[in-house]
């Protein structure tokens, strides 16, 4: 089929399934409206697998698929076409967004089937998907930002989708907002590129990438990347805009695992390392990257050790996770924060929606303090529960223990690295190992704690399939990417991932690859300390339930800091919101009311005046226009005389 048609199939896909299920919003069939839905999204999977099966055919330099369908825009020298790419790391993407995104469609069939906006909420899907797909397949800054506006829309949607509910619409809008900082800075670095480079074209961009590394803090290159940098702090929730990644779990269960796990919030990953060659030019902030990406690291996954709620578990968990992908590209590992990006797709979509599947047979239910041994009760959600948790902990050989070690070896041996990102990494990994078996511990071991009048059951198959497919990915998905090491001692396996994005990929200046030695001793001290980590929290909450509620108490002070998430927010609310909003407030009140409404008014009441003056001189009395005529001729007479 030809490749056009084939992109503008996964492309176009998703929007018509939108469009179908937009102008039946008022239905109430989840199978029908799920169904039509599903479809689209595996039509675009289907086509996704094709195009990709088209790349690798190619010879490995030739491995480009580009459509421009028509000029998009014309402006003096700037022109821009709705173009799009595949390649081998927009490859990635589309499988991911499409395969995953399917899963998740089929999954929602069961988890929203009883709700009356069902047709409205998988038009929203849909829709996300199209914009995600713009998002990954444009060829431009440009077309990306259409895609990158796009997702952020339905993510607004589909977080406040149960608007009824005031704090359901707040967190909705809290996310649109935090975003919107984001985006401005975006748009800055895209204006700055564009003065530079004189184009905004993804390859062009990076075939015009400084070849010597910028010094300056206030150079082109580093800021156009700082402002890019920002913008992808806002999407990807890292410090200082994570905040509303949390309370986007307000919106439903499988739009979390879709737009807050798998796809949306690693739209910042993707760009940068999209523009690899010029991030790679501007140390300065890659150094920023780095830190952020370590520091988000850390401070989710120690909140993440204090939350009962199941979904704000998992929130801080991505939060924690991307920080990862950051520390990743800051170090000049891109290649390590897409095959993060990849296996974390996988395993916390998994662990999202069997978080969906606990709450639906909790009734409702969120607060793991009223679950515990879930697993007699839901075997299939328990077993691929458990897979994701040791994926996503880093045991071997799941996927994600090679994903992670990998962004570690990095970290450390970089030279834009350093052993304390690769201790910030480390804790952080340890942290992560705590919190996740303290979540599996709470939910499906020790005692019961579900009220009596709760009756959990295993979820339907629309709903365990998924978890299955996604089970088997969080498994597997890890061994493309083999670290050399390994690999030599299991008799020279290749490392697939590393080999497929080569050619993309700009090597690290400097570099040179970790002794075996030192790559196991990196490797065992990580899985070691996670190893260790994940027994004591075993230990902790199903043979010792009191001894955490004792340290807690012996630090309460620190506990409660934790606990309320550092008062970031209300740091935010104080110094920033509550501030704007009384400014916002004075000004309205002593500019717009007492200053231009007052003029206005006035001006109104001297026209109102004037017109009524004019209007008494008009009055069609003859004997008083007589008047007026023997004044005008005593006042000329009077001039006269007097002169």
């Amino acid at each position: 089929m030809n490749h056009a048609v084939l992109m503008a199939l996964v492309i176009l896909s998703p929007l018509v399934g939108f469009m179908i299920n937009g102008f039946r919003y008022k239905k109430h069939s989840a199978n029908v409206a799920g169904t039509i839905a599903t479809i689209a999204v595996a039509i675009s999977f289907i086509c996704s697998v094709i195009l990709v099966s088209d790349l690798i055919a190619m010879p490995e330099e030739a491995r480009r698929i580009a459509v421009s369908f028509f000029e998009w825009m014309a402006v003096g020298n700037f022109k821009i076409n709705a173009g799009f790419v595949v390649d081998q790391i927009s490859a990635i993407m589309i499988l991911v967004i499409t395969g995953v995104g399917t899963l998740i469609h089929l999954f929602s069939i069961g988890y929203m089937h009883h709700d009356k906006g069902v047709a409205k909420y998988f038009a929203y899907l849909n829709l996300f998907i199209f914009n995600m797909l713009l998002l990954v397949l444009g060829d431009s800054l440009l077309v990306m930002f259409v895609g990158w506006e796009g997702v952020g829309l339905c993510s607004y949607l589909l977080i406040g989708f149960w608007f009824t509910d005031s704090e359901k619409a707040a967190a909705g809008m809290k996310a649109f907002v935090t975003n919107r900082v984001g985006d401005a800075a975006f748009l800055l670095g895209m204006f700055i590129l564009f003065t530079t480079f004189g184009t905004l074209n993804f390859a062009e961009l990076n075939a015009l990438a400084p070849t010597t590394m910028e010094a300056s803090w206030l150079g082109a290159v580093t800021l156009g990347t700082m402002f890019l940098f920002i913008g992808a702090t806002g999407k990807s929730a890292q410090i200082p805009l994570y905040v509303w990644l949390p309370d986007a779990m307000a919106g439903p269960t499988p739009v979390s695992a879709l737009i807050h796990a798998a796809t949306m919030v690693t739209a910042g990953v993707y760009m940068i390392v999209r523009l690899n060659p010029l991030f790679l030019a501007a140390p300065n902030t890659m150094m920023v990257i780095a830190i952020i990406g370590a520091a988000t690291a850390v401070l989710a996954a120690t909140i993440g050790m204090t939350q009962w709620d199941i979904k704000k578990v998992l929130a801080y968990s991505t939060v924690s996770q991307l920080g990862y992908m950051f520390l990743a590209c800051g170090v000049g590992a891109f290649g390590a924060a897409m095959f993060h990006l990849m296996t974390h797709a996988f395993f916390k979509a998994l662990m999202f929606l069997g978080s969906g599947s606990v709450i639906h047979a909790m009734h409702e239910e969120q607060d793991i303090r009223k679950m515990g041994a879930l697993k007699k009760y839901m075997p299939i959600t328990h077993i691929t529960f458990l897979l994701g948790w040791l994926a996503i902990i880093g045991m071997p050989p799941f996927a994600g223990f090679f994903s992670k070690d990998e962004i570690l070896a990095y970290a450390f041996q970089s030279p834009f690295g350093s052993p304390i990102l690769w201790v910030a990494g480390a804790v952080g990994a340890t942290l992560t190992a705590f919190y996740m078996t303290r979540l599996m511990a709470l939910t499906f071991w020790g005692k019961s704690r579900v009220p009596k009048e709760v009756h959990p059951h295993e979820s339907p198959a629309l709903m365990t399939i998924p978890l299955i497919v996604l089970a088997v990915l969080s498994v597997i998905g890890g061994w493309i990417g083999i670290p050399h090491a390994i690999g030599e001692m299991l008799g020279h396996i290749p490392n697939v991932w590393e080999h497929w994005l080569h050619p993309l990929i700009k090597p690290i200046p400097g570099w040179t690859p970790l002794d075996h030695t030192t790559e196991f001793t990196l490797m065992g001290v990580s899985v070691g300390l996670a190893a260790v980590s994940a027994a004591i929290a075993y230990h902790f909450y199903v043979k010792s339930p009191e001894t955490p509620k004792k340290i807690a108490e012996s630090i309460k002070p620190i506990y409660n800091l934790v606990y309320n998430k550092y008062f970031v927010d209300e740091a935010y609310f104080g110094g920033i919101i509550n501030p704007l909003v009384n400014l916002s407030r004075n000004t309205w009140h002593y500019v717009d009311v007492k200053f231009i409404d007052r003029c206005t008014y006035w001006a109104g009441d001297l026209m109102k005046g004037m017109g009524s003056l004019s209007r008494s001189l008009q009055t069609g009395n003859m004997q008083q226009y007589a008047m007026y005529i023997a004044l005008g001729v005593v006042a000329v007479l009077s001039f006269v005389i007097m002169r």
